[in-house]
């Protein structure tokens, strides 16, 4: 399966930051709140572009709260987060729409709108989103389903798939809007066992053969150990422990990372 041909920029799209191995995201001294529960805590830390971080530790921890900020889905008490050099929080509206475009998810849940077909879950952004053309966008969501394998099903509304086939067209329709960064949030903890494989081998391929910026929170940690440059360890809304896998998960330094590996490993 080659991912190349569908998802190669346009040269005439939004613009994005070249993929040089420069920081792309950085998050400064950054604290998030909910009520007393403070979920990250002063935190500090950068991702560069083209990498694949992956988050792990105990939920709670904060791993997915920073997933939502760099999705405008909350916003932080203190502490300010760039991507490609630009402040995403705090920063004007326009700002932060315009950065928006750059960053796609795939959530838990699949998140698709139940009334569209898979076709129009994937157009619908890059249609009102992008201004791309519907003729564009439909051909440009055609080769996904493809890749995704799911071409036969572009007219099937989300009630007609199964769980790992809606987590397929939630992933088309993340990379239909050509994003330079993709966040992976638990993508496979609401499907039954014997679907999880086939969707961690898709985000294998799209990881190994793309430019995509990946950040990812997972439980699965033969996944995280096959994509990821690198491994941050979170706990208490900090990060205790980061390095590549080999080293994370074979010979991890500190304590808790270890009872923690041990527990789900």
């Amino acid at each position: 399966m080659s991912t190349d041909a569908p998802l190669m920029k346009d040269p005439d799209s939004h613009a994005n930051p070249p993929v040089d191995g420069s920081e792309l995201i950085r998050f400064d001294t950054v604290t998030k709140r909910f009520g007393s529960n403070t979920v990250l805590d002063r935190l500090d830390f950068s991702v560069e572009s083209g990498k694949h971080v992956t988050l792990i530790g105990p939920s709670g921890s904060g791993k997915t709260t920073i997933l939502r900020l760099l999705m405008t889905l909350t916003q932080p008490d203190e502490g300010t987060i760039t991507v490609g050099g630009e402040k995403l929080f705090p920063a004007p509206e326009k700002q932060v729409r315009e950065l928006r475009k750059n960053i796609g998810m795939v959530f838990q849940q699949f998140n698709l709108f139940p009334n569209m077909s898979a076709l129009r879950n994937i157009t619908e952004a890059p249609v009102t989103v992008l201004g791309l053309s519907k003729e564009e966008a439909e051909q440009r969501a055609r080769e996904l389903l493809e890749l995704v394998g799911l071409a036969d099903k572009w007219d099937a509304r989300p009630t007609q798939l199964s769980g790992g086939q809606q987590q397929r067209v939630a992933i088309a329709r993340a990379l239909a809007m050509r994003p330079q960064v993709l966040l992976l949030d638990e993508v496979t903890s609401a499907l039954d066992p014997e679907l999880v494989a086939g969707v961690l081998d898709l985000l294998r391929d799209i990881a190994r053969t793309t430019d995509i910026t990946m950040l990812c929170v997972t439980h699965e940690m033969n996944f995280a150990r096959d994509i990821s440059d690198q491994v941050l360890m979170f706990d208490s809304g900090r990060i205790i422990e980061a390095g590549p896998p080999e080293r994370i998960f074979s010979e991890p330094e500190q304590e808790r990372t270890r009872e923690f590996l041990s527990a789900v490993l």
